[in-house]
């Protein structure tokens, strides 16, 4: 299946696009969609493990299981004061 995920911060300025499709099996977590998305754009290798990800509109933990027509969106960590 194919999932659209929206990127934040720097993880959009490395790959230069706030949106990007990812081609994953049937059936897959956000572990996989993780796993895909360092496959599918190298640049992101570094930053994957540390993104957190929202489906629509949750926070998703990495056993959460995806559909394509699911709002992800991934982004840095954030904190505050």
């Amino acid at each position: 299946m194919k999932v659209c995920v929206r990127l934040f911060a720097a993880a959009r300025q490395q790959v230069g696009q706030d949106r990007v499709s990812v081609e994953l099996p049937e059936a897959a977590t956000v572990a996989d969609l993780r796993r895909g998305l360092a496959e599918q754009y190298p640049a992101l290798q570094d930053r994957v493990a540390h993104l957190l990800f929202a489906v629509d509109r949750q926070y998703a933990t990495d056993d959460m299981s995806l559909v394509a027509d699911a709002e992800i969106a991934g982004f840095p960590p954030v904190s505050g004061g």
